[in-house]
């Protein structure tokens, strides 16, 4: 096992190996720096879009996004009768984005040749009263990358709660134009343009261009979308599949606690280019879509003293 401190930053990084996969976690955010698997050919596919050690992630890459994943309208919500303001994190759209955990450093637990786990704590704060320790294990094995999150309520009152992950999927040095992509999900949440937020209700993507059941071509395709109903495989894990023309494929699988993803194309034509590769997949595991502190969509609500978890990984197929 290794461990570098960038000293500008203080950004930790945790290498850690397992079969034939290789990867990197931050401290900041407890994100996924990389993630590659030695290949038959005997040299290594990346398996995640990655970024320099000690920089910010670029498009939140990576970041564990909690107590809540995606968007707040205006920043405020009610919860159990009682008003909540929290700070507005995504000023062009007037909304609170991605949680209170993405920035900040997280706690090193344990750090072996697999696998390393991370803590720290959901604090009071502006707009938030509940109290939450997270944890999150990135380990490597021989059937690839398995990430395992916690969160227990460490206050004496019931929490809502909601976590995701920024991942972004990659098949080698494929383009992104020159592959194709699967996603098991039966639903999708419309949003707004404006700000990206919900529109309506759920929607059966049966026969509209948001269906991905079956794998199509991603060349010249745009996506930012809530996509749910996830079908999973005999093992309970719901697969979403990146395959690109050389046969390099990368699978991110999620078990029953993930009930959405949101698959984003990062795209120079919108001004979200992700750097060095220009047009980029994310496939972000949620517990629930955006606004769910509003919708109560999929809301997760802890008890005192109760602990959630749930798990996700990446594979190559």
């Amino acid at each position: 096992m290794t461990e570098q401190v960038d000293t500008a930053s203080g950004v930790r990084t945790y290498r850690i190996e397992g079969g034939p996969y290789r990867a990197e976690v931050v401290s900041t955010g407890a994100a996924l720096r990389m993630l590659e698997c030695m290949m038959d050919d005997g040299d290594p596919a990346a398996l995640t879009e990655s970024w320099t050690a000690g920089e910010k992630p670029p498009l939140s890459a990576g970041l564990v996004l909690a107590p809540w994943p995606n968007r707040i309208r205006d920043g405020s919500f009610v919860f159990e009768g009682e008003a909540h303001h929290l700070e507005i994190t995504e000023p062009a759209r007037h909304n609170a984005i991605h949680g209170l955990v993405r920035r900040r450093e997280w706690q090193l637990e344990s750090h072996t040749d697999n696998a390393v786990t991370q803590s720290i704590e959901v604090g009071r704060t502006a707009g938030w009263t509940y109290p939450i320790h997270l944890t999150v294990t990135h380990e490597l094995t021989d059937n690839g990358l398995s990430v395992t999150h916690t969160a227990t309520n460490i206050g004496d009152t019931h929490a809502p709660f909601g976590l995701g992950v920024h991942a972004f999927l990659r098949a080698g040095d494929a383009a992104l134009d020159e592959c194709t992509f699967l996603v098991p999900a039966t639903v999708r949440l419309p949003l707004d343009s404006q700000r990206s937020l919900p529109a309506g209700i759920s929607e059966p993507v049966r026969g509209t261009d948001l269906d991905f059941r079956e794998a199509r071509a991603l060349a010249g395709i745009g996506l930012d979308v809530p996509l749910g109903g996830l079908v999973p495989d005999a093992d309970g894990l719901a697969r979403s599949v990146l395959s690109a023309p050389d046969g390099t494929v990368a699978a991110l699988w999620t078990d029953s606690a993930f009930r959405w993803v949101q698959v984003f194309i990062a795209d120079p034509a919108n001004d979200q280019a992700y750097p060095g590769r220009g047009r980029a997949l994310a496939v972000e595991p949620m517990t629930c879509p955006p606004d769910a502190f509003n919708t109560g969509i999929d809301l997760i609500v802890l008890d005192p003293g109760q602990t959630w978890t749930g798990r996700w990984g990446i594979q190559a197929l």
